[in-house]
């Protein structure tokens, strides 16, 4: 797997594995959001989901299900925290242009944030 770690997105999950009774692995499931990029949905569990398979990246072990180890090569995960959200943030060089109605677009240098449940 070709992804990385920013510091803040290490430090963030590597608590989440410190504080959760009986976790083994820190679950990842990305999918693409359309328009605005990559969602994530994550949590810490004691073993892989059918389908998942064991990562082990700067000594973290993460469960990625089989879109996740797709869309996140050679994605940069961050981790951001504002007074008002604080999620996941992907910088994603692939990200192209969107074409959307609303005018919006996402670079490739995209910041999306997601948040776990």
């Amino acid at each position: 797997m070709n992804f990385t770690l920013t510091p803040a997105a290490e430090k963030f999950i590597r608590r989440m594995l410190r504080f959760s009774a009986g976790g083994g692995g820190f679950r990842l499931a990305v999918t693409a959001g359309g328009c605005s990029g990559l969602a994530a949905e994550f949590d810490v569990e004691a073993a892989p989901r059918a389908g998942d398979v064991a990562v082990e990246k700067d000594g973290i072990t993460f469960y990625l299900p089989a879109e996740s180890r797709l869309l996140l090569e050679g994605v940069t995960i961050d981790f951001a925290e504002t007074p008002m959200q604080s999620g996941f943030v992907f910088h994603d060089p692939k990200a192209q242009n969107c074409g959307c109605k609303s005018g919006e677009s996402v670079l490739p240098e995209s910041v999306i944030v997601a948040f776990g449940h």
